[in-house]
């Protein structure tokens, strides 16, 4: 699965890519670089059940173990101490990131409900892409019976582009889908 969309970045991208912008040097080409997906949990992250059970889900879905992120420094507004988990991360790279990027394109978005396409004004202005996904129950190996309660996760699909416009033109080649 993997080779499917490294084999498009290859025979299809690049050379849009650099016919598009006028790209010189190889090396200049933008490519996908990890992808993060890491959920916060907040408080709940002092509950060891749900921690246990984000850790789960996020470890099937990206197919790695994640880590648990703690605080470095205690907040009294916020109720947060020293050294407390706080959530779970988790970085693709290579074949993962592109096992994981297939199967997001092809059967999890496709599971959204009146979905109409990726909001392209989510790029930072390094051509990283930020999403949002608030219920976990769209990814096909979630078990829906052992869902307590719907948590969200955050998906950043970090590129070596160097503006917007680059990134999106990259993304939208490799097949994610964006409004128009």
């Amino acid at each position: 699965m993997a080779q499917k969309i490294k084999g498009i970045y290859e025979n299809e991208v690049v050379p849009y890519l650099k016919e598009t912008f006028g790209y010189k040097n190889i090396h200049e080409i933008p490519k996908i670089q990890k992808i993060q997906i890491n959920r916060g949990l907040g408080i709940d992250a002092q509950n060891n059940k749900v921690l246990q059970k984000s850790v789960n889900e996020i470890r099937d879905i990206t197919g790695q173990q994640p880590m648990v992120t703690i605080a470095t420094k205690s907040n009294a507004g916020f109720k947060i101490r020293e050294e407390m988990p706080l959530g779970v991360t988790t970085t693709l790279r290579r074949e993962k990131m592109y096992t994981f990027l297939d199967r997001f394109i092809n059967l999890t978005l496709p599971r959204l409900r009146d979905f109409q396409g990726l909001d392209p004004n989510k790029f930072d202005k390094y051509g990283n892409y930020n999403l949002g996904i608030t219920d976990q129950l769209i990814f096909p190996e979630i078990n829906y019976e052992q869902v307590d309660q719907m948590l969200g996760l955050n998906i950043t699909i970090v590129t070596t582009a160097k503006n917007p416009k680059e990134g999106l033109a990259l993304l939208q080649k490799v097949g994610l889908p964006f409004r128009k």
